[in-house]
């Protein structure tokens, strides 16, 4: 018994840490699933445990008190984080309506709690929504339909112009909405067939995806995926971004006919695609939802193969542009492209001369929310991306924000570049056809 009491106090001494240190972070994404429930379990094991060792009198002891105090720790800490949370959140909600309208526009969210998200909409902190498996999970088509539908409502209500509506339907095993949406097969599975049934094929699968998804009043599919396939390579530390599984192919010019037929079917539905993930992450091995990852090819080299199916995609679409979290080292080793000047001002609009939209990938994954995500919001927006995208964790939108709205104040941020954007994203996403059709927004064509 004694043997088993001092067993039970080690634990409780390498535990006490932990647990405050997971408290302290309780709003960082990694811990979202402790969110709720979860922290109250926390607090209430924390509190428990503290009056055991009051009852049995370990706090006689110098080394006694230290543990009763380390475990005292975490309902304070989890308490200064949540006021840290809110007062972020009440600056964030109590933005000017000339600060709202310059920036929210720019910002795209995932959420959980419609009541939450429908303030943003209605204030006009964001531009759009991203919805994915958790806004199904038991409930129907019709729920969510009627959802989305409730939150254009409040837009026209306000005056503002309609949400950007985004879901990520690739095919294959990236199906967010599928069940109860159809789950249609990866167009990787298409390039054994001939050409010309390659693009029948894909293009009916964009036809499934873009009907499907109007219905619903989704108006952007998070896809295709233009990566070329990497050699069959595995690395036991690629958890989520697996681009082995969801890129097509290995030759450009296969990725480039069957991407072009599958946006050609999507499109028709009157839903757009975003193509993704520029500069193109088929040669990274590093998951970039948890780690910083470089791509060090030559720009010629990557001009000759992995950007080719961008140029072709892009020549007779209007699909929007996604960039990735991989710092093109060729281009500016200094910051990912995704909030990198030289990448998307200088190649995608200068040398490009694409004026579509461009939007970040997630800026929750860790290449970019484990660094100074505030230097790469500012940079991103300065860059002339035109949607940041927060999608796995809502919560961040905030701290995200409040970055933005921080550079607003503080004059960080390029106003021309702003209002470049702003033009951009109004040509991108007619008010009068929002307005005018019961499910999808057409995407206006960008040449």
């Amino acid at each position: 018994m004694q043997f088993l009491r001092r067993i039970g106090l080690i634990l409780l001494w390498l535990a006490a840490p932990l647990v405050a240190f997971v408290a302290a972070n309780k709003n960082d994404p990694y811990l979202v699933a402790l969110r709720g429930a979860g922290n109250v379990a926390l607090v209430v094991a924390s509190l428990v445990i503290v009056i055991l060792l009051l009852r049995g009198e370990r706090w006689r002891t110098i080394a006694g008190k230290l543990l009763v105090t380390l475990w005292c720790l975490p309902p304070l800490l989890m308490s200064a984080a949540h006021l840290k949370f809110e007062l972020r959140k009440h600056d964030v909600l109590g933005a000017s309506a000339a600060e709202a309208r310059q920036l929210g526009p720019h910002f795209m969210v995932g959420y959980s709690s419609y009541s939450e998200v429908a303030r943003l909409a209605e204030q006009g902190l964001i531009g759009g929504v991203y919805v994915t498996r958790h806004n199904i999970r038991g409930r129907t088509i019709a729920a969510l339909r009627a959802e989305i539908s409730a939150l254009q409502d409040i837009r026209r209500a306000a005056g503002l112009p309609p949400l950007v509506v985004a879901a990520d339907q690739e095919g294959g095993i990236v199906g967010h909405l599928a069940p109860p949406l159809t789950k249609v097969p990866a167009l990787a599975t298409l390039t054994g067939l001939a050409p010309d049934d390659q693009q029948a094929k894909a293009e009916e699968f964009g036809r499934i995806h873009g009907h499907e998804l109007g219905a619903l009043g989704v108006n952007l599919n998070l896809a295709p995926v233009l990566d070329l396939k990497p050699p069959a390579r595995r690395n036991r530390l690629d958890f989520h971004t697996l681009i082995g599984q969801r890129a097509i192919a290995t030759a450009p010019a296969v990725v480039g006919t069957i991407a072009s037929a599958y946006v050609r079917g999507l499109e028709e539905s009157g839903v757009g695609a975003t193509l993704k993930h520029f500069p193109g992450i088929g040669r990274v091995r590093t998951d970039m939802h948890h780690f910083s990852a470089n791509l060090d090819t030559p720009v010629g080299e990557l001009e000759a193969s992995d950007w080719l199916p961008f140029r072709e995609v892009l020549s007779h679409s209007r699909s929007a542009l996604m960039v990735g979290h991989v710092t093109l080292t060729a281009v500016d080793p200094d910051r990912a492209a995704s909030h990198s000047k030289r990448v998307v001002d200088g190649i995608l609009r200068d040398k490009w001369g694409y004026q579509g939209m461009v939007m970040t990938d997630d800026l929750v994954m860790g290449a970019i929310y484990q660094n100074d995500v505030c230097k790469a919001v500012v940079e991103a927006i300065n860059a002339g991306v035109d949607l940041l995208l927060v999608a796995y964790d809502g919560a961040q939108f905030y701290r995200v924000f409040a970055c933005a709205l921080d550079g607003l104040r503080h004059g960080r941020l390029d106003a021309a570049m702003l209002r470049a954007s702003a033009t951009r994203l109004e040509r991108g996403f007619p008010i009068e056809q929002a307005r005018g059709g019961s499910g999808a927004i057409s995407l206006a064509r960008q040449d």
